[in-house]
């Protein structure tokens, strides 16, 4: 069955060091939409620490300038799952697909004002932060999306079938959390979101990602076209790849997911073997550019907290991550839409909140995209 995505439907429609987590700081600033959340963030905030620590004030303070935080501790309060510190870490990797600023010419489409969330991530650092596990959910899901206060300190209805992507365009980050909590029972320690330009600037400043291609990729409506055969993306090429759902495949949201899990392992083992910490001048274009793109909780919304994070994270290779798609099927009402496998779906959450590999029976017998194997390492 064919499960195009709608994007336009639905519209409201390892870590740092363990030991006690520290909570909100009481500060707010005002959240920036963001899109395509990818790991090498982190990892690219990780050399700050040594660029701070060469007594350069104006670095320090221009890269903490560059930040942007919500506070989403603050604006869900204490109805939350309970926060277990076993060593393990949970993080939503959020992008919203808005259609405004910079990143409409980026994203093509049209300017309607929203925004929604077009990549979602959980990312399970496991204890001793050496391996993880990172959940894709795919933004047709259909849901119970419970009632939430957003950083404003609006209160949002829930509804009892909205898609996913829904909870971000109705109050903003705090009301994905809330949801993703809801459907988990996992409390997220920590939120990152990054945006269509600033991903793009990213991969240019690392000097573009190798990844080869199995078979041809066109796909306009991303401005995407690869001949099969092996490639050094330029950031425009890398964003139309992880964005693309029409250029292959059965043109589903799945296969989509399917192309950005694999371009992430592509991403994230050249981060780790880059090397940037040889150049000081890469250092802090990179620095400057990830610190620009992300938005974080307010646990991470200083250069430190978020190199202190990103440091934990440099061991975890592509080889130690373990990539799947929440267990779903597809809707028989809408074949644009998917369901959550619930008993599946359990199998996952208790295996994350036990610190456990996640079982193969998870995802056995779900829906998948039709794009597995269509991009690969080089």
């Amino acid at each position: 069955m064919t499960a195009e995505s709608t994007p336009d439907s639905g519209n409201p429609e390892p870590s740092g060091p363990t030991g006690p987590r520290r909570r909100a700081k009481g500060r707010r600033r005002k959240p920036r939409t963001r899109s395509k959340a990818l790991l090498v963030t982190a990892w690219a905030a990780a050399g700050v620490v040594i660029l701070g620590g060469t007594g350069l004030g104006y670095v320090y303070f221009r890269l903490n300038n560059n930040l942007n935080s919500v506070d989403i501790d603050q604006a869900l309060g204490t109805d939350r799952p309970l926060d277990v510190d076993n060593g393990s870490q949970d993080i939503l990797v959020l992008g919203s697909d808005t259609r405004s600023g910079s990143n409409k010419k980026l994203g093509g489409g049209v300017d309607d004002g929203s925004a929604r969330a077009d990549t979602a991530m959980i990312v399970h650092v496991y204890k001793g932060h050496k391996k993880a596990s990172v959940v894709s959910i795919p933004r047709d899901t259909l849901i119970e999306r419970p009632e939430c206060t957003d950083t404003e300190g609006k209160t949002h209805e829930g509804s009892s079938s909205a898609m996913f992507n829904s909870a971000y365009t109705t109050g903003g980050a705090a009301c994905a959390v809330k949801t993703v909590e809801s459907m988990t029972g996992i409390r997220m320690d920590h939120y990152i979101e990054v945006d269509f330009s600033g991903f793009q600037k990213l991969i240019d400043e690392l000097g573009g990602v190798k990844v080869t291609t199995n078979e041809d990729i066109s796909d306009p409506e991303s401005h995407l076209d690869l001949k099969a055969g092996t490639h050094q993306l330029t950031g425009k090429q890398a964003l139309g790849l992880v964005r693309t759902r029409h250029g292959v495949g059965d043109g589903s949201d799945l296969g989509r997911i399917q192309l950005q899990q694999a371009f992430i392992k592509a991403l994230v083992e050249q981060v780790k073997n880059i090397g940037v910490l040889t150049s000081p001048k890469k250092l802090w274009d990179l620095a400057d550019t990830a610190t620009n793109a992300v938005t974080t909780d307010s646990d991470l919304d200083s250069p430190k907290d978020l190199a202190s994070f990103a440091n934990g994270l440099k061991g975890i290779g592509s080889s130690n991550m373990t990539m799947v798609t929440m267990p779903v099927q597809y809707d028989p009402a809408d074949g644009n839409r998917v369901l959550m496998v619930k008993s599946k779906a359990d199998l996952v959450w208790k295996a994350l909140k036990n610190d456990r590999p996640i079982p193969k029976t998870a995802t056995e017998g779900t829906a998948t995209g039709n794009a597995k194997g269509v991009v690969g390492a080089p």
